[in-house]
């Protein structure tokens, strides 16, 4: 099947953005008519538009958290890998401070993710066709329910509390906006997502469903995941044996096969980025510009930006295939990479003496820091270690829980578990889902006590190459209480004091 193709200060661009940005009604996802085409009392007319309606959704506002904010949170702060570039170090060194460009650049993108969501949710009711069936109408607006609701996901872990906006034109003309409380931005988060579960077709048995976009199973995962985060373990537990029990994904045979061009949208993707390949800037994925070598894309990117940390390294076991998939040793051999790579016996990303290949495809089509393969937002292989963890915590049965996580053991070929504890799922969701942006968020979530003693023991240094073997120059940071939060950036308190102040409470009114 064909692939799914395609701030004055933030929450004013972002309105702009939603107000101007024109939505496809073309074949392809993320193809877009002339803006000076589009009428949008003209537009939703057909269910193929409505249908269209959420296509940029899938791309081109994630475009800056998906270059920069989702390794240098994810991966550079958690110790799962490490940097000398001066842009991003601050992460690993904990120095980071509201001035960050990669912080305005969280903020901006996923505010910007939320404002053409809304646009999406509160206009295509007003202005649709009365021909178009209202399944189709409501399964747009839940994609774009469920798409918001991932962004301040994001949101609330990385900076806590912020404002929450279900309408952007209500704050046109008043861009001060109170921050709100986090547990009603998680409730917020999960009335989106129920409402997504309740209204998103159902992959594999509605006709109408296009691969690629996210689905009721999609929607009902990412809600196993918020209340993993709430600890609301029972909930955890059954939605994810849910999603697990309705067949509507699998575990790819092989884990290196994921990260393959050619298998985007496969049956283990829960939730995934749609890039284009057109190589225009901020329709492609930029993802391997910064994990892969000089001379690797085809072009003049491929900055080797980051290298896994030394701790990454030395946590896989022997025989673990995912390592291969995600770290170029010296020597190894990758047939489907430009007709044939063997990495370099002097390859040394940032002075970890390996290089990085999960992201990686090589010369592939696409353009400089845009390139047409998937980013993955959520897989089937974590909701299965979701189901593991909530076991263990007393969510569930410990028996269902250890099949759980020797399914992604055996996929991994590795020896299955007899039994398990917390660590071992811990350390499962680590390396099978190393290099995609998520660790940090599960160390945070475990409380500061653990945070910041873990975080304190990862080996952020580099190999010495001038004596054989090479040994390790040591470097380690901790944290302190206020780094497990990130600050706002400096000029969004600024132009919007209101961050400053307490969090209110959100007037969720009659809203669903």
């Amino acid at each position: 099947m064909k692939k799914l193709i395609e701030s004055k200060k933030v929450l004013l661009l972002a309105v702009l953005s939603a107000v101007l940005f024109f939505p496809s009604c073309s074949e392809d996802f993320l193809e877009r008519p002339p803006e000076d085409s589009y009428n949008v009392d003209k537009f939703y007319q057909t269910p193929a538009e409505v249908q269209a309606a959420t296509n940029h959704l899938y791309s081109r506002p994630w475009y800056a958290f998906v270059s920069n904010v989702s390794w240098g949170i994810g991966e550079l702060a958690s110790g799962n890998a490490r940097t000398w570039d001066a842009r991003n170090s601050e992460f690993q060194t904990f120095a980071i401070t509201g001035e960050h460009g990669t912080l305005t650049q969280a903020w901006e993108s996923l505010y910007a993710v939320i404002a053409q969501s809304n646009s999406v949710i509160n206009t295509l009711p007003e202005k649709v066709s009365p021909e178009v069936p209202e399944a189709v109408v409501n399964n747009a607006i839940a994609e774009a329910r469920m798409i918001r609701a991932t962004a301040y996901f994001y949101l609330v872990r990385i900076f806590g509390s912020v404002p929450l906006i279900a309408d952007n034109t209500e704050i046109v003309l008043e861009p001060v906006v109170p921050r709100h409380l986090v547990e009603d931005i998680y409730e917020f988060i999960e009335r989106d997502l129920r409402f997504a579960v309740e209204n998103l077709y159902v992959r594999n048995e509605n006709p109408n469903y296009e691969i690629g976009r996210v689905s009721s199973n999609s929607a009902k995962a990412m809600l196993a995941k918020v209340h993993l985060y709430q600890e609301n373990w029972s909930m955890a537990y059954q939605l994810a044996n849910e999603v697990i029990n309705s067949g509507a994904f699998n575990l790819m045979e092989d884990y290196y096969d994921l990260f393959l061009l050619e298998n985007d949208n496969n049956p283990e993707s829960v939730f995934a980025l749609q890039w284009a390949g057109s190589g225009v800037y901020s329709e492609g994925n930029s993802i391997q510009s910064f994990y892969g070598s000089s001379g690797i894309t085809g072009f003049a990117d491929g900055w080797s930006a980051l290298g896994p940390s030394i701790t990454l390294q030395q946590l896989y076991e022997e025989d673990d295939a995912r390592f291969y998939a995600t770290i170029m040793e010296p020597g190894a051999v990758y047939p489907d990479l430009n007709g044939g790579f063997t990495v370099p016996e002097n390859i040394n990303f940032q002075g970890t003496n390996v290089g990085i290949k999960k992201y990686v495809v090589g010369n592939v089509g696409g353009g400089m820091m845009s390139y047409p393969n998937n980013t993955y937002i959520m897989r089937y292989a974590e909701v299965l270690l979701i189901k593991a963890e909530a076991a263990i915590m007393g969510g569930g049965p410990i028996d269902q829980g250890l099949q759980a996580l020797n399914k992604v053991r055996l996929r991994a070929d590795l020896e299955p578990l007899q039994s398990y504890t917390w660590d071992d799922v811990f350390r499962e969701r680590r390396l099978e889902l190393a290099l995609e942006g998520e660790f940090w968020y599960d160390v945070v979530r475990q409380g500061p006590d653990f945070a910041i003693a873990f975080l304190a023991e990862q080996e952020k240094g580099t190999f010495d190459n001038s004596v054989t073997p090479p040994t390790v120059a040591s470097e380690t940071f901790t944290p302190t209480l206020d780094d497990l939060l990130f600050p706002y950036p400096s000029n969004e308190t600024q132009n919007n004091p209101a961050l400053l102040e307490a969090p209110v409470p959100y007037d969720f009114g009659d809203e669903n």
